[in-house]
């Protein structure tokens, strides 16, 4: 009899109309499988009304995001920004997972053109890009070589396995890459078509990393040495060296530009940074992360582009704390590397990012009420992808309404190649801002004098941006 009255609790919650004495539940509503008596009930939440005909056969050809747009929100969209750092020429990473660096490198160039007045400039990605991909081939080589002498089946080894390289990434990689080789105007390393469709490239050398990695662990189990490895990784790293070359070509060591002859590093420290500024250390993630305690600072293993770089530090701050400190830099002309979850409630034709965008619950006959922190908890959320944060309007009180992001999916996407989010949007899907160190106060930049809780490279949370 209870499992009777729960049963249909259950159900009515779920907005299945029947009656009680028509339908025959017994014990079957208890069952671990589907019973056909089970199947039956469950039968019976579709009744095949005229109107669900028709609501199904508009689904079934039109698609889900079409028909759930919310008409009820499809007026005229705000586009003024009190406060907003112009830029000009957007950027397009086309077919491959590369937003972290055109993010960061946009972030860098909108430095560069204040210093050299002008409006048209863009770095190179596919320069940087390259280093890259050389240095998380040593990182995945080394890494292999450091657990030699673990089972292959330890979760570290699978990990290592599973992810020798991507075409992702996070802010840590532009700042050590940026650092160590410098960066080049687009037209001195421009893009190829490899490195604007990266997956199929980056498929054939993961493949031989694994190779490369396989023949390490027998050359180690059959006795060979530490420094016998490391001379071995480093003849496997021609090879990767030169099957980059053949995909993006050669980087170069110096170049003229605009009649003056520079390296790749000193044009980065010429007109990207200011004299003695540090990427890693003048800078601070901050992070919203409702699923772990906040005032915290959290370490990612291995997550890193180069061996001898930064693992992603960062700071967990409740939403407000992290929106004033955003508003704090913004104020002061400084963007930001800004990452969100950028597919969820986005109306990619219009630029709007706006939970009341869709209407899912309708359209579906039922509710998802999830919160942030339920969300990340079942893998239905996570940061997927950078944008430059670069505009906040604020109303009467200070607090923000709206943002506005430069994208990197080209001027035709969006309200011309930019994003804006409303801020109840914001706070439900962004995840983390890197901030100059000058905008956190001194509470925040306390916590970092805190031993980082360590999280193991293959937390879920934790996914390189695409």
């Amino acid at each position: 009899m209870k499992r009777t009255i729960l049963c249909t609790l259950l159900l009515a919650l779920a907005g299945v109309h029947f009656s009680i004495f028509n339908v025959q539940f017994s014990t079957a509503c208890a069952q671990t499988n589907i019973t056909p008596e089970v199947l039956k009930t469950l039968e019976g939440s579709y009744t095949g009304t005229p109107a669900e005909k028709a609501l199904r056969n508009a689904i079934s050809n039109v698609g889900i995001a079409k028909m759930a747009i919310n008409q009820e929100n499809a007026g005229a969209k705000d586009k003024n920004f009190g406060i907003e750092i112009k830029n000009t020429g957007i950027t397009d990473q086309k077919s491959s997972g590369r937003c972290w660096l055109f993010t960061g490198l946009n972030v860098l160039r909108g430095r560069a053109m204040k210093k050299l007045d002008t409006k048209n400039l863009v770095l190179s990605q596919c320069y940087l890009f390259f280093y890259d991909q050389l240095e998380k081939s040593n990182l995945f080589l080394q890494g292999i070589i450091d657990t030699r002498k673990q089972p292959i089946d330890c979760e570290m080894v699978r990990w290592l396995f599973q992810h020798p390289l991507s075409d992702g990434g996070t802010y840590t990689g532009v700042a050590d890459l940026a650092t160590k080789y410098g960066v080049v105007p687009a037209d001195v390393m421009p893009e190829t078509y490899v490195s604007n469709s990266t997956s199929e490239f980056c498929g054939h050398l993961k493949r031989k990393l694994r190779e490369f990695g396989i023949t390490l662990r027998e050359k180690s189990e059959a006795g060979m040495s530490e420094k016998q490895l490391q001379a071995l990784k480093v003849e496997q790293l021609g090879t990767v060296y030169r099957m980059l070359v053949m995909a993006y070509g050669v980087p170069p060591k110096e170049f003229t530009w605009k009649d003056k002859t520079y390296t790749p590093q000193d044009f980065f420290k010429t007109y990207c940074i200011s004299e003695g500024e540090d990427l890693n250390k003048d800078y601070v993630m901050l992070m919203n992360d409702p699923s772990r305690p906040y005032n915290k600072v959290y370490e990612i293993d291995y997550d890193r582009h180069v061996y001898d770089g930064h693992n992603w530090l960062y700071v967990n701050l409740p939403i407000e704390e992290l929106e004033c400190i955003a508003i704090a830099s913004l104020k002061d002309s400084c963007q930001m590397y800004f990452s969100c979850d950028v597919g969820k409630f986005l109306d990619r034709s219009t630029g709007f990012a706006d939970l009341q965008n869709f209407d899912y619950g309708s359209l579906l006959g039922t509710t998802f009420g999830m919160n942030k922190k339920q969300r990340i908890e079942t893998f239905d959320s996570g940061s997927t992808h950078a944008m430059t944060l670069m505009a906040v309007d604020l109303d009467g009180e200070g607090k923000a309404k709206k943002w506005k992001v430069e994208n990197s999916w080209g001027s035709d996407s969006g309200a011309n190649g930019y994003i804006i989010m409303t801020d109840e949007w914001f706070r439900e899907y962004m995840f983390r801002v890197v901030v100059n160190r000058k905008f956190c106060p001194a509470s925040v930049l306390d916590m970092l004098k805190q031993k980082p809780v360590r999280l193991p490279a293959w937390d879920p949370m934790f996914q390189n941006e695409e």
